[in-house]
């Protein structure tokens, strides 16, 4: 252990000043009962003083009862001492926040929410999570441990700022065949998740004050953002196609959309609209952000082709996540950004963290490079499709014609509208009781909503739970 004792010619006898650092250590905590103390002359170094002044110190402290020796074994906290903890000041220091700190102090109990989610319900529809249990772990901890054996000292260095080379080519393949998005691996910036990504926009097209389009509701993490980058949002209500480009702003700098599955709704955009949207963004050169949170997930049909891949003008980001589709716990996104803002962007991450962890962007590279991400992904469609038809079928069976359903042609969530007046809270706790998670749509609103429904995530359950979860829930309606 590292001491720090400041000592000094004016405060007195230089034991008395040891005597006094070792003493405020104990009380404090730092020390904890029956800790070792160093050995007398590996204070002494440490302080770079004599080690007699230290052996005065120590005796000081042994008459006191401080501290206790041991033949053959060395000083120890005396046990008489019980556990402390370490004290703060008595007047702590009013710190000033930047705007930015400010803002997202703010923000924090609404980002948080999630945390509520810490009790354990037997028939959980939580949302936003991975399915862990089809994930193969074993091949991933081989692939994990062959890149950690087989890596050369130079790729334990500081790596690029976009992204690890190999992952970047594997996430563009992956891109162009399941996303139809039109990019070159240069466009891709890998990133600590999606969230990563949205500050790093904001960070880089964003000026305070400037007007951003948002779908209403929309992701939180997006619009505390926006909130925390100053941002002026401007919500645009969303209808059961999605966002209506029609009710955009030609003000907007920016306009942040879900398009393959509205976030929370589950409203598939349609091709007209998209068209629209890309000509709104060419008549008022401004950029889309289209956020494929839950793109790989389709059970209707073709898989619906991203926007970006329409784009001819260079005015879409696109922004994707393997914590949906991997696990939560594994953070690393990426964007594809037009060619003109890979500088900047480039930057921007240097600026923020250097780069993404190496070792798991080379596991992640043979992943998917290998076929067996998309092997996975075939084999999570499969369950999730089988999940999603006995959630419906439930519904229908138990619901019936006391809620609507939307999100359920593609994603790995639905939403349940009551088609008679509720109060969510209500519900929701009348749900818990009954061991059943469900969870409200209306912080994703920025304005309040006209209706309230819950979510409903399916990735995690089994199909005789969610039978029984929703016969449950169908008693509480």
């Amino acid at each position: 252990m590292q001491w720090v004792i400041p000592l000094s010619a004016d405060a007195g006898p230089l034991f008395s000043q040891v005597y006094a650092g070792l003493r405020k250590a104990i009380l404090s905590g730092a020390v904890q009962s029956g800790g070792r103390l160093p050995s007398t002359r590996d204070l002494a170094q440490q302080l770079g003083i004599s080690r007699t002044v230290v052996v005065l110190a120590y005796e000081q402290l042994l008459s006191e009862g401080f501290a206790v020796g041991r033949a053959g074994s060395g000083t120890y906290v005396s046990t008489d001492i019980g556990p402390r903890r370490a004290v703060p000041p008595e007047d702590s220091a009013k710190l000033r926040l930047a705007r930015y700190g400010s803002a997202a102090a703010s923000a924090w109990s609404r980002v948080n929410f999630t945390q509520g989610r810490q009790p354990s319900f037997p028939y959980d529809f939580a949302y936003g999570r991975s399915d862990v249990e089809t994930f193969p772990f074993m091949m991933w901890r081989r692939l994990l441990l062959k890149c950690a054996r087989q890596a050369s000292i130079a790729e334990l260095d500081y790596g690029p700022a976009s992204g690890n080379t190999a992952l970047r080519e594997a996430i563009c393949a992956h891109l162009r065949r399941s996303r139809a998005v039109n990019c070159d691996p240069e466009q891709v910036i890998v990133v600590n998740g999606s969230q990563q990504a949205l500050d790093l926009i904001a960070r880089v097209l964003l000026q305070p004050g400037d007007r951003v389009a948002v779908e209403n509701p929309s992701y939180q993490g997006t619009t505390e953002v926006l909130r925390a980058a100053a941002a002026r949002l401007v919500p645009v209500s969303v209808d059961r196609n999605g966002l209506d480009p029609a009710r955009l702003p030609a003000t907007a700098r920016i306009v942040f959309v879900t398009p393959s599955h509205q976030f929370p709704t589950g409203a598939i955009l349609p091709l007209a609209r998209r068209l629209a949207l890309l000509e709104w963004a060419k008549r008022n050169n401004a950029v889309i952000v289209e956020d494929d949170y839950d793109g790989e997930w389709r059970y209707e049909g073709q898989l619906v082709e991203s926007l970006q891949g329409l784009d001819r003008g260079s005015r879409v980001i696109y922004i994707g996540t393997f914590s949906r589709t991997v696990f939560s716990a594994l953070r690393i996104g990426y964007l594809i950004v037009p060619k003109s803002l890979v500088p900047a962007f480039s930057a921007a991450k240097w600026l923020c963290d250097r780069h993404t962890a190496s070792l798991e962007q080379k596991t992640l590279a043979e992943f998917i490079s290998s076929g067996m991400y998309e092997r996975y992904l075939r084999r999570v469609r499969r369950r999730n499709a089988s999940r999603r038809q006995v959630l419906l079928d439930s519904i229908g069976k138990y619901l019936g014609d006391r809620v609507e359903v939307t999100g359920a042609a593609s994603g790995a969530h639905v939403v349940l509208w009551p088609t008679r007046r509720i109060v969510e809270g209500a519900l929701i706790a009348a749900a818990a009781s009954r061991g059943v998670g469900v969870y409200a749509t209306s912080p994703y609103y920025l304005k309040r909503p006209a209706r309230t429904g819950v979510l409903l995530g399916y990735p995690r359950m089994t199909e005789g739970n969610i039978q029984e979860g929703i016969r449950r829930l169908g008693k509480v309606l």
